[in-house]
């Protein structure tokens, strides 16, 4: 869980460096890369969470 944690908060400094590099250059670039850095934190996560419900399905039967 440790891991999963720091890779969340991987993602939260990386979103937040691309916008803030938006805002320093203006440079729309930078605003894909924390789209796109945003998209794979979204699919990491369901990610996570779908394999905590499968195992918890799995534990109950």
């Amino acid at each position: 869980m440790l891991l999963f944690r720091a890779l969340a908060l991987l993602f939260a400094a990386g979103i937040f460096v691309c916008v803030a590099a938006y805002f320093i250059t203006g440079n729309r670039r930078y605003l894909g890369w924390a789209g796109l850095l945003f998209k794979l934190a979204l699919a990491a996560g369901l990610l996570i969470f779908a394999v905590l419900i499968l195992e918890r399905a799995v534990v109950a039967l």
